[in-house]
């Protein structure tokens, strides 16, 4: 029997794209309290079929794949230029391909705007409706609004026309960034994207005995079950080291592991399979905000995931993708070489903190590599920073591995400038094997 929070998503998910939604409306419609609601229209917002926009409320829209995820909706431009909407509301949930300035003559402004596109441009009137027609929304800069016969034909189109109290050059950018720090998400695997979802995931009962076990292990050869009720909340986990030199009558409550380490669809595979190594977990169970199990992760599924999204091509590059592109080996040194760039300082031109750490991290990772292949999670570090290293400066890094296990590296990092020791630090890694 589904909850009345599930009931509430299934119905949102079945109203039709560009939908207006309400609390008051799915209240009404599914006769619950306004509060239940509420926190229904919340979930699907985080999931990503669902958009508030300011001044216009809350509309159903389409769900990104996860390919398709650098692409924005009209909606979410609103919001990231803190826009208004003139007309043409009921096409916010539209996705556009590109967008193009309009700081040219008209006719070549048009020969660029196609079906899709945003067109970002000023008080120009004739634009805005040559616009439209030819299938692409208007972004009006400058906090400059329109006739009413373009916010009609808007509404008759059904392509937004938004006004933003920026310049054109400010929202350019804006959308720019957004776009860029969502294929950085992109890149990021979450556990939603390689869990084996609750349908195809072999349970065990409350009630159940080890004999059911011992069936269901038989079958499977498995030897590992998440234990759900019958709401199929997650209960515990038992594994063949619970049920040893017990009778086949043994009730599984009694033996499993009862609140089990467990994970969220939205948590990053990193993550999990740090929690994995670390807690020495073979198989991890994955669950809603209200516990319900969705599905599950094996800890070669994780490793195997991390192995597959290195060969991937990077398109958004993040600080520590910078920093790391920064570093060069110094041959048959065992070190490595890095300029100071101007975004790696502080407001006083000096390397900030953050970034010398991330560049005894990278070292210490390069270093580590040559011993174990896989990646390092750092569990302790000590950074000292002896003297203040100014921009444009040419930085020399120098790991020592002090020790390697299996499952731990320790490495000592000496940061030079000019033969000169500006920076120390010392390290303890978990190490996670491909």
């Amino acid at each position: 029997m589904a909850t009345k929070h599930e009931q509430i998503l299934h119905y949102i998910d079945e109203l039709p794209v560009g939908q207006k939604i309400s609390v008051r409306q799915i209240a009404k419609a599914l006769t619950v309290s306004e509060g239940t609601a509420y926190r229904a229209i919340k979930d699907a917002e985080n999931k990503g079929y669902v958009s508030t926009i300011e001044r216009v409320g809350t509309i159903r829209i389409e769900r990104k794949k996860k390919e398709n995820i650098e692409k924005l909706t009209f909606a979410e431009v609103v919001n990231i230029v803190d826009g208004q909407v003139l007309g043409g509301r009921t096409g916010l949930h539209k996705t556009l391909n590109k967008f193009v300035i309009g700081a040219m003559e008209l006719d070549a402004m048009m020969r660029y705007t196609e079906a899709g596109n945003l067109l970002i441009v000023g008080n120009r009137v004739k634009a805005h409706e040559l616009a439209l027609k030819a299938g692409a929304a208007v972004l009006i800069t400058g906090g400059f609004d329109t006739v009413d016969a373009i916010k009609r034909l808007a509404d008759e189109l059904q392509m937004p026309v938004i006004s933003t109290s920026y310049d054109t050059f400010t929202v350019a950018t804006m959308i720019n960034r957004a776009i860029y720090d969502q294929l950085i998400k992109k890149e990021i695997l979450l556990v939603e994207d390689i869990l084996i979802p609750a349908e195809r995931t072999e349970v065990m009962r409350v009630g159940n005995t080890i004999e059911n076990w011992t069936d269901l292990n038989r079958q499977t050869k498995h030897s590992r079950f998440p234990v759900v009720d019958e709401n199929m909340r997650l209960q515990g986990m038992v594994t063949s080291r619970d049920i040893l030199g017990l009778s086949a009558d043994t009730q599984i409550e009694k033996v499993m592991t009862k609140s089990p380490i467990f994970t969220g669809e939205k948590t990053s595979v990193a993550s999990a399979a740090h929690m994995m190594v670390w807690e020495g977990i073979e198989l991890l169970p994955v669950v809603d905000n209200r516990n319900i199990l969705i599905g599950i992760i094996s800890r070669q599924d994780v490793l195997k995931a991390l192995q597959m999204s290195q060969r991937q091509p990077q398109v958004g590059e993040t600080i520590d993708d910078v920093i790391a592109n920064q570093m060069n080996v110094i041959q048959e040194e065992d070190k490595f070489e890095c300029e100071v760039t101007p975004q790696m300082t502080n407001h006083l031109g000096t390397i900030s903190y953050g970034v010398f750490t991330a560049l005894v991290i990278e070292a210490a990772n390069r270093a580590l590599r040559g011993y174990k292949r896989g990646d390092l999670v750092v569990e302790n570090m000590t950074v000292y920073f002896l003297k203040p290293v100014q921009l444009e400066s040419i930085l020399t890094i120098a790991p020592h591995i002090l020790e390697v296990g299996r499952k731990f590296g320790k490495v000592e990092i000496d940061v030079f400038n000019e033969g000169k020791l500006v920076g120390k630090a010392m390290l303890m890694c978990q190490l996670l094997e491909r």
